[in-house]
């Protein structure tokens, strides 16, 4: 397709310029599958020898198309538009007994999908028919609509639904049908002959449903989310409506035999009724009861390009590519408002919750908001330039919207912006709130799916419009599995080693706060010991004083006594041998002698009070450098312990750290190994099903 005449076209809508440019391309692709042309001549070469006109097994023929609609002695043979249940299909497909052609190896698997497509196209006789009506398998009418959350667990698809790609492309389409379930995390995709569905939540892929006609242009679940319709076709060709049931992933009804692909369609909230357009300019109204059409709309002057129903059903909304926008009752088909204001094609409609409001989106660049009580504009902005291609409401009346300026955009419901998230990376057409108005879902012209957190705008991941097949994706989550074994095993490592140096600085910690205790309390003693010391040395010196004041006494005394003792012997000795002064003089001899003594002894005293005191003070000065040395070892404890502290934090910190990494690899390589068993699974389901 030329990318310079895409982006020039500027007065088309994203969805109106696809489907006009891309007729010339589906001018190569395959008509429309009938019995003449496609399933006769299948028909003739294996099955006709036993159910023609020469011979009827069963009483059943097939050479003839009344034949065939006709069926056998067990009944109908084939059911328009649902192979499903169509005993043709089932026994060449060998999907029920008795296999056919019996006693023999299947037919080829192209020959079962021929017969597959021509079965859910409406079973046309040739390519001038008209599909036969085809009801549904299931009464899926409602008695009354119900507003709000429905009883019961949310709506998804079942686990055995396929998840193998019907077609995988060399790159992926644009994304021209995106729809959110409105009450459980469930986001359809459409593709080229497939709708996939994403979870939301987890986005994973969880089911592909077959769309045999041709490509999506439009998807809606139902209001209460039990149902997601699909419009589409070839364009320039055919066009049909296919509704399926959400929680049995089976095709239920299809309706619509349009010569050109539907551009857009909607089921109404009670079940009953399914409206479609398209390039033909007219809305067909069609019943779900036996999908026959109940009514048309001719006022619309280009392509029909926008339909929705009102949340309570009682009005329908549609627009064109010409700018027109009309409001109808839904069951009479009549006029209820022609909303003047858009000046290019109309990309889109959807209803506020209430259904007081509606919005729609235009190729003019503007969003507008209509009330419903006299069909006037109460609002109008300019959302993106040149060109807006797609508006959706939340539940909490917040609106979503996507443009040519590449950007998805939130609004309040004033039309004031509240966020704008990441550029896709060409023409944004369409996006949509999920379930719970949490996420928003994003997609472009060149197949990019984007899903966002709506709070935060963060990019919450992609999902994949043109994914890859059970195989491929069993390899590459094999891959992935395998790496992030690896991985968690090292971190695994890694988480231990850090622990146990966790551990190791934690007992650290311990012995240096234990050490801080200790060193206090040795300090303690040294400045007690220091006192203590500090005493002694004051009683020596006292002592020292008393013993140097006792040697002088006792030397004064000595003296005077030496002296005395001089007198009398001098006395004596001028007595000439008296005894008594002989006598007196030994005494006072003796006295002085032993007074010297004293003195002598008071001396030794003094000394050794001296030595004791030099003792003390060196005792003490001992103490003090002993009582410094313990009060630095006391201060220096506490910061030890800090260091310590720190260094015990930094490698508890490291070990929470490694260990949630280790963690998360765990739980990674976990969430893979069981993504890998659950596409073994899936891959085994298919297997079994094409048995």
């Amino acid at each position: 397709m030329n990318r310079v005449l895409l982006l020039s076209l500027s007065s088309l809508g994203a969805l109106c310029l696809f489907s006009s440019l891309s007729v010339a391309a589906d001018a190569k692709k395959p008509a429309k599958v009938t019995y003449d042309e496609n399933v006769l001549p299948v028909l003739r070469e294996k099955c006709i020898a036993c159910h023609g006109p020469d011979k009827k097994s069963s009483g059943l023929q097939l050479h003839t198309y009344q034949g065939v609609m006709t069926g056998g002695s067990g009944g109908a043979v084939v059911k328009p538009g649902d192979p499903d249940n169509s005993p043709l299909y089932l026994v060449v497909a060998h999907k029920a007994e008795p296999f056919m052609p019996p006693k023999s190896p299947p037919l080829p698997k192209e020959t079962a999908d021929l017969l597959q497509a021509w079965i859910a196209g409406g079973a046309l006789e040739n390519s001038g028919s008209k599909a036969l009506a085809m009801k549904p398998k299931v009464d899926i009418s409602l008695s009354s609509v119900v507003r709000g959350k429905p009883e019961g667990p949310p709506p998804m698809p079942p686990s055995t639904l396929p998840v193998d790609p019907i077609v995988r492309t060399a790159r992926a389409n644009a994304i021209t049908a995106l729809a959110a379930n409105p009450w459980s995390p469930l986001v359809a995709v459409g593709g080229q002959k497939q709708v996939l569905l994403y979870n939301s939540d987890t986005l994973d892929l969880i089911g592909v449903l077959p769309f045999p006609e041709g490509t999506p242009h439009v998807l809606k679940f139902s209001r209460n989310g039990s149902l997601l319709l699909a419009g589409g076709g070839h364009d320039g060709k055919s066009g049909k409506v296919v509704v399926w049931s959400v929680t049995t992933g089976e095709r239920i009804i299809a309706v619509g035999e349009e010569t050109d692909a539907v551009l857009a369609a909607d089921i109404s909230p009670d079940q009953t009724q399914i409206a479609l357009g398209g390039p033909s300019k007219m809305i067909r109204l069609f019943a779900t009861k036996d999908g026959k059409q109940v009514n048309e709309i001719k006022k619309h002057t280009d392509w029909v390009t926008a339909i929705e129903y009102s949340p309570d059903g009682v009005l329908l909304a549609t627009g064109d590519r010409n700018g027109g926008l009309f409001v109808w009752e839904a069951y009479t088909a009549r006029e209820y408002f022609s909303l003047r204001g858009h000046t290019a094609c109309i990309t889109d409609v959807s209803w506020r919750a209430d259904g007081n409001i509606l919005a729609s989106s235009s190729e003019d660049t503007t969003v507008r908001l209509w009330e419903m009580e006299n069909g006037g504009q109460v609002k109008s902005w300019g959302a993106h330039g040149a060109g807006t291609a797609c508006v959706r409401y939340a539940r909490d009346g917040r609106l979503v919207s996507a443009g040519r300026d590449r950007a998805v955009k939130v609004w309040d419901g004033n039309g004031a912006m509240k966020r704008q998230f990441e550029l896709l990376p060409d023409l944004a057409l369409r996006t949509t709130f999920t379930h719970d108005g949490g996420r928003v879902v994003g997609g472009d012209w060149t197949g990019t799916l984007k899903v966002w957190e709506s709070a935060d705008g963060r990019l919450a991941g992609n999902l994949s419009a043109n994914p890859l097949t059970l195989v491929e994706r069993i390899n590459a989550a094999t891959q992935e599995l395998a790496a992030r074994q690896i991985a968690r095993d090292k971190l695994a490592v890694a988480a231990a080693t850090s622990q146990a140096a966790a551990q190791k600085a934690t007992t650290e910690l311990g012995t240096a706060q234990k050490a801080v205790t200790e060193r206090a309390a040795e300090a303690k003693v040294a400045k007690d010991n220091v006192t203590k010391t500090k005493e002694a040395v004051e009683k020596a010196k006292t002592a020292l004083v008393s013993a140097e004041a006792e040697a002088k006494a006792r030397q004064i005394q000595s003296q005077a006594f030496a002296e005395a003792a001089a007198k009398v012997k001098e006395a004596a000795d001028k007595s000439r041998g008296d005894a008594a002064y002989t006598a007196a003089a030994n005494r006072s001899l003796n006295i002085a002698s032993q007074a010297a003594a004293d003195a002598a002894a008071a001396q030794r005293g003094a000394t050794d009070q001296a030595n004791a005191l030099k003792s003390a003070e060196a005792n003490l000065a001992a103490a003090q450098q002993a009582a410094t040395a313990a009060d630095a070892s006391a201060s220096a404890a506490p910061k030890t312990v800090d260091a310590l502290t720190n260094t015990a934090r930094a490698a508890e910190a490291k070990a929470t750290a490694d260990k949630a990494a280790a963690d998360a690899a765990a739980k990674a390589f976990a969430e893979t190994a069981a993504a890998l068993d659950r596409l073994k699974a899936s891959r085994a389901v298919a297997k079994q099903t094409s048995k």
